[in-house]
């Protein structure tokens, strides 16, 4: 297996199980949601595009995975199984890989957001954020 694909399904890991946990087995159907933070976002794209590109097979089996994923979500093989999933596509696909990548953020790149002080906001991108008592936003 190749070491590129390794690398990316370790860093897509804890997208796709945060994915799994937020949306369960709707993760293929639903659309973005802005209750869900960015990570789960990210990897519900993942599993979408893969999903997207598999034979009804390859379809079945990711779905069976993150099914049982979703119904354990503290089970570190039913993550594993989603993992190998999405490895098996790579395999079969090289577009896909360059694909899954695009998505990533690059390897190594971390941000980090600190907030101190009452009423105080943290955040890498946000819209409208509001602090402080009888705030009225106008349209």
């Amino acid at each position: 297996m190749s070491a590129e694909i390794v690398q990316l399904v370790e860093q897509a890991g804890p997208c796709l199980s945060t994915a799994v946990s937020a949306y369960g087995v709707a993760v293929f159907s639903r659309a973005e949601s802005a209750a869900v933070d960015a990570t789960a976002n990210l990897g519900r794209r993942m599993l979408q595009t893969v999903w997207q590109r598999r034979d009804a097979q390859g379809r079945t089996e990711l779905e069976a995975a993150v099914q049982d994923a979703a119904e354990a979500p503290d089970d570190a093989d039913a993550a594993a199984a989603v993992r190998q999933q999405v490895k098996r596509a790579l395999r079969e696909d090289a577009e896909l890989l360059a694909e899954l990548a695009r998505m990533l953020p690059p390897a190594g790149e971390t941000v980090t957001v600190t907030a101190s002080g009452e009423r105080s906001i943290a955040a890498k991108t946000i819209g409208t954020a509001v602090t402080g008592d009888h705030t009225t936003l106008q349209p």
